[in-house]
């Protein structure tokens, strides 16, 4: 029997979503910078991801940057009503394509300003701020100064609601002093389960985990595991992955991206993948052989 994913509605928001979303990241060029080799073929994927019932779209404008922004409004402007966009702030992309922290009051109201334009929108419906440590992984850092830019924008008018990414849940809570957060963005997968606590947190909260990476950093043995549970249920492992995550919270909301429109139709049938109990046991002891190795 296919299961059936209620929608989620972002906390203290009006915003409703359907449970897979579309992440806009694939859009750009190479290593998410420069433009798509087929522009086109980025502004067709974006429109059968709505035309399917896709209501939640994640972006930003470093994808590119710019680039991936102009597609989505090229593709989509006028909006559709009850499509939610969400983006980033807190980093920029410099001519040698890579990722740097930006993160003062004046690079974040900028960041806020080129979202609005580039998207062709008078508010951001959702901005998280992502938290650039050291490296690309998540640390402990402050997060309330930066918070409390996107708080002062919001009462502007300038963004609607706000959220954190690649974020520990001590910074959540510090977030969570200076302004509502309505979603946490993640690395989180069948695999890499270290915030297997915040999902929970989050859950309990109403609080949407936005998971980025669902196939990310797996090793050997975990990929065979998931392959032969994949071949098993006639689906690819992507799918799996993806309804395990639908599995694992009913806060938890997807943005597989991709520039495909074979990809986008198999990402979105995940959401009619069963997955028994037994299977989901097995698919949770994938998490085990990364201590065991």
């Amino acid at each position: 029997m296919k299961p059936e994913y209620a929608p989620f509605t972002f906390p203290g928001t009006s915003l409703t979503v359907e449970r897979i979303g579309y992440g806009a990241m694939q859009l750009a060029g190479p290593g998410v910078f420069g433009p798509p080799k087929d522009r086109d073929a980025a502004v067709a994927v974006l429109r059968a991801a709505v035309d399917a019932g896709v209501n939640h779209i994640d972006t930003s404008d470093f994808y590119g940057p710019h680039i991936t922004n102009q597609i989505i409004r090229e593709a989509l402007h006028p909006y559709p009503d009850g499509l939610v966009i969400v983006t980033k702030v807190g980093a920029v992309r410099p001519a040698d394509g890579s990722w740097q922290k930006a993160n003062s009051r004046a690079d974040l109201t900028a960041a806020v300003h080129d979202n609005l334009r580039n998207l062709g929108l008078d508010a951001l419906d959702i901005v998280n701020y992502r938290f650039m440590g050291s490296g690309h992984g998540v640390e402990e850092g402050p997060v309330a100064e930066e918070v409390q830019v996107l708080a002062d924008l919001q009462r502007e008018g300038l963004i609607r609601h706000i959220g954190v990414s690649n974020v520990t849940a001590a910074q959540v809570a510090e977030a969570q002093t200076v302004a509502e957060i309505v979603c946490v963005q993640n690395n989180y997968n069948v695999a890499h389960r270290e915030d297997d606590a915040l999902v929970d947190e989050m859950a309990r909260q109403g609080i949407a985990y936005v998971p980025y990476f669902p196939l990310g950093g797996f090793t050997p043995l975990q990929s065979s595991t998931l392959s032969a549970v994949a071949e098993r249920l006639e689906s690819t492992p992507m799918q799996v992955a993806l309804a395990w995550l639908l599995h694992r919270s009913p806060t938890i909301l997807l943005i597989p991206g991709t520039s495909s429109l074979t990809h986008l139709r198999e990402n979105l049938a995940a959401a009619e993948l069963a997955l028994s109990p037994e299977t989901l046991a097995e698919l949770d002891g994938i998490a085990a052989t990364q201590v065991a190795h």
